[in-house]
């Protein structure tokens, strides 16, 4: 009964969230923080969703940089959630079918993220070349979900290089943005649907003392074993409440 309220509520205040953005898109098109502001925005959703979210994150993010962020990719909730965390001069890298999609896609595109085709390996290497150039000549941050898809409940998958590669060609430090579990945790019909912790690490730099697979594979390690740190102590959270 809940959700015959809540879901019609959320899709009219989602669609008023992309006009009122599109119009400040509009003001401001590529502007280095739209899509910070962008993230910051469609978190506020999360609250309407019976989401709780606890962002952190090391002070020294804010005053450094720029960075190459990799987050885990769950569902299409991570919009509403993991999105929250974007700094400030910071882009995403997302596929170019994605410009075409009414309203958001606009929204998309308008805030300066780099959209890539996927179905084109050399313009796919070109897209990586371009995101070092923003990266060197306007000092912007990209944040990548190396995985390349959502999870949907399989669990942390394994990692592609392309963020990795940037990082080595940038020579900035990867920071990676872990966030507790998503799979099967909302239900339009319950109010409360628990806690979601984004947590942001410290930056690592890449030397040369591992190649881009195995820098791949141990950021996997790394990630993976957060995410369950993170589930852990949701569990512990929800539980007490």
């Amino acid at each position: 009964m809940i959700a015959l309220i809540r879901i019609p509520f959320v899709g009219v205040y989602f669609i008023l969230i992309n006009l009122f953005l599109i119009l400040v898109c509009l003001c401001r098109p590529f502007h280095r923080n739209n899509v910070s502001l962008a993230g910051k925005i469609y978190s506020t959703i999360s609250r309407f969703m019976g989401v709780k979210l606890v962002f952190r994150m090391p002070a020294s993010i804010d005053q450094n940089g720029p960075y190459v962020f990799i987050g885990n990719h769950q569902n299409t909730f991570d919009i509403f959630s993991v999105c929250g965390a974007a700094r400030p001069g910071t882009v995403t890298i997302g596929k170019k079918s994605l410009k075409w999609i009414p309203i958001f896609g606009w929204v998309y595109w308008l805030s300066g993220n780099i959209l890539i085709d996927r179905q084109n390996i050399s313009k796919a290497h070109g897209t990586l070349e371009a995101a070092a150039k923003k990266i060197r000549q306007r000092r912007l941050s990209v944040w990548m979900f190396p995985e390349g898809t959502r999870s949907n409940g399989r669990g942390l998958l394994p990692f592609k290089t392309g963020a990795f590669r940037l990082a080595q060609l940038t020579k900035e430090p990867v920071v990676m943005i872990c966030a507790s579990s998503l799979h099967n945790k909302v239900n339009w019909n319950r109010w409360d649907n628990g806690t979601v912790i984004v947590e942001m690490q410290q930056p690592v730099e890449l030397d040369d003392s591992r190649s881009t697979k195995e820098w791949a594979k141990y950021f996997h390690q790394q990630m993976d074993s957060k995410i369950k740190q993170l589930d852990a102590e949701v569990a512990e959270i929800d539980n007490a409440g």
